[in-house]
């Protein structure tokens, strides 16, 4: 019969397994979005063995990027249920952002997310076209494509010009040339220091 020691043991191994775990986490893609925001975010993730799916905010997969790529999406948002999910992702884009704007799915599941505590991620122009009118960036420091950065400002949050911004539960980054970066941090908040800088090690990423 084996020891109460051995029990405790495989119990505790059992636990960290589970908790290390990441949870799904989902990608809003409208048409317009900024392809690099989107495919990047998306290959960093999966990398790291973080489940994400990419969702289309729209009634096809097939959704053309801002610079007309066209990106096949994984689920179509009537489809998804997000009740147990990790992060929700904003890229930005334009049209992108708008159109993400001007969807009352993603802004129901946005709002749905940040008020049970829910871990929000966003770059560009979601920020401050998409999160900021939702109240989600209300009393929180972030940032936005930095033209952008008065709309944070007016609903309540405060414009901060750098890379990548954390709060809690929320990480905001500037634009395409900060996806790396941005994508980096969710796998750190996600998965936790080592898992984040073997993964940047791996794709040749530079941290501070």
């Amino acid at each position: 019969m084996p020891s109460i020691r051995r029990i405790v043991t495989l119990a505790l191994l059992i636990i960290c397994v589970m908790t290390t775990e990441a949870k799904q986490s989902y990608i809003f893609l409208a048409p317009g979005v900024e392809e690099i925001e989107a495919m990047a975010t998306i290959d960093a993730l999966r990398r790291a063995e973080i489940p994400v799916t990419a969702v289309a905010v729209d009634t096809v997969l097939q959704i053309k990027g801002a610079t007309g790529q066209t990106i096949v999406a994984d689920s179509l948002i009537s489809d998804i249920d997000i009740s147990d999910a990790d992060w929700l992702i904003v890229p930005g884009g334009v049209p992108g952002a708008p159109n993400l704007h001007s969807s009352k799915a993603v802004s129901e599941m946005l709002l749905e997310h940040f008020r049970k505590g829910g871990r929000i991620a966003s770059i560009c122009a979601g920020p401050a076209v998409v999160l900021a009118p939702l109240g989600i960036l209300k009393g929180k420091k972030a940032t936005c494509y930095p033209d952008l950065g008065e709309q944070i400002n007016s609903n309540g949050g405060e414009y901060v010009a750098e890379k990548v911004v954390t709060a809690p539960n929320l990480i905001t980054s500037e634009g395409p040339g900060t996806t790396l970066p941005f994508a980096i941090e969710i796998i750190r908040q996600t998965k936790g220091d080592k898992t984040a800088e073997d993964t940047a090690h791996s794709m040749i990423i530079s941290l501070p």
